[in-house]
């Protein structure tokens, strides 16, 4: 077997999400329609006279999972990562593997910006002096990645996809290149953000991206809804342990899906607003079913990006019509950010672990919210309540992930 022909497998899977502080509790929660969106009661949002006071925050607080020394020495960001890739090579059963055989990636969109901006709060009022030595390791980007290995002694490569909200998917598609590659046999991949912090939520106020729901944060995430008016900010990490087929069956590993492929592209259209035709969109998730070597209508699952933005929904539906055809009544779309918020640069991560989850367990999550479908969308959204997915087969789904900048991710995976 050659290095390209290596078939990849997923092994584990971890996450904390803003509906549970592990996979088990999160994809409970969001097969019963839970929302995690509520008023930020952090003492900070009193003093910044914001015009959104509610987030999607984490259920269960990094500090209540980590040493005290660990919450001291990792941004938030890189708390949250380490999180998920312990509970996902748990899951994995702590595999035995050369260390120069192992991998970590992990994307953000934002990065350390607790640590940056708490160190600059902290020289303008306290002076050089009281800033803390560990601030650069900190704050910079790829400290996630670099905490998950150091962790694992993961040798092979610590890389950081930085590309808004598609980093998480970008991160698994750079794991899949690995392994196939022959540079690694097992990959830590996913995606980490904890950006509710008041500048990110001024700033997303200010270009109008962001729901205003103040009086009703459970509801104001509404992907394909007349009415959504924008996205809800959340925070979290999802992490996958991705591993040649080989060597997972050679250890007797629990294999709980395949991914077997992805596709990415950009729009070059504009630094926020989506290309409105789809034409990115469609050329990744294209590029996806090709390197899967499958057709539409072998897909049964999407787990949307859709943001609940009122030109996203639109342009990521065009780019599925023109990527899958007209007729998509026979995939089961999901749009889990209705209940999770935008996870931003682990939005990506977390939603393909809920894909892999649904393909698993045959139910494809509800979508809440929608009270009153958009016209122009013409995806089969489920609503309300979890749907049945065929009962026979190996089921295919997709995850896609979409970014700031034009980044357009696209991953096929594929139950066992």
């Amino acid at each position: 077997m050659t290095a390209t022909a290596r078939r990849v497998v997923v092994t584990g899977l971890g996450m904390t999400t803003p509906l549970g502080g592990d996979v088990r509790s999160s994809w409970a929660a969001a097969l019963a329609g839970t929302s995690g969106a509520a008023p930020i009661t952090d003492a900070w949002i009193d003093d910044t006279e914001l015009p959104i006071t509610f987030a999607a925050q984490a259920a269960v607080k990094a500090a209540d999972v980590l040493t005290r020394q660990e919450t001291k020495r990792l941004d938030p960001s890189a708390q949250f990562s380490v999180i998920a890739a312990r509970e996902a090579w748990k899951d994995a059963g702590a595999p035995e593997v050369d260390k120069v055989r192992l991998g970590s990636v992990v994307g953000t969109g934002i990065g350390g910006i607790w640590t940056l901006l708490t160190a600059y709060d902290t020289l303008r009022t306290r002076g050089a002096r009281r800033v803390l030595p560990l601030t650069v390791p900190m704050l910079m980007a790829n400290s996630s990645t670099a905490a998950v290995s150091l962790e694992f002694g993961a040798g092979a490569g610590a890389h950081t996809p930085v590309s808004a909200c598609a980093s998480g998917a970008e991160a698994i598609a750079y794991g899949l290149e690995m392994i196939r590659s022959g540079r690694a046999d097992i990959v830590i991949a996913g995606g980490t953000e904890a950006a509710i912090h008041p500048l990110p939520i001024a700033s997303f106020a200010a270009m109008h991206a962001m729901s205003t729901r103040n009086e009703d944060p459970e509801r104001a995430s509404r992907p394909f809804d007349t009415q959504r008016d924008g996205f809800v900010l959340g925070e979290g990490a999802g992490m996958l342990v991705l591993e040649a087929e080989e060597h997972a069956v050679a250890r007797g590993a629990r294999i709980h899906a395949e991914l077997m492929g992805a596709g990415l592209s950009a729009d070059a259209h504009h630094i926020a607003a989506p290309e409105p035709a789809g034409l990115g969109v469609s050329r990744a998730i294209g590029d996806a079913l090709r390197a899967a070597d499958i057709s539409a209508a072998d897909v049964v699952h999407l787990n949307a990006h859709a943001t609940s933005t009122p030109v996203g929904d639109i342009a990521e539906d065009h780019g599925l019509r023109l990527a899958l055809g007209d007729d998509l009544e026979h995939i089961a779309v999901s749009a889990t950010k209705s209940m999770t918020g935008h996870l931003l640069g682990a939005a990506g991560a977390v939603e393909s672990i809920f894909t892999i989850l649904a393909l698993r367990d045959r139910l494809a999550p509800p979508t809440i919210n929608v009270d009153d479908i958009d016209p122009d969308i013409s995806v089969d959204v489920v609503r309300k309540d979890p749907r049945p997915l065929p009962a026979e087969g190996r089921l295919v789904g997709l995850n896609n992930a979409f970014g700031f900048g034009g980044h357009n991710s696209s991953l096929v995976f594929r139950s066992v």
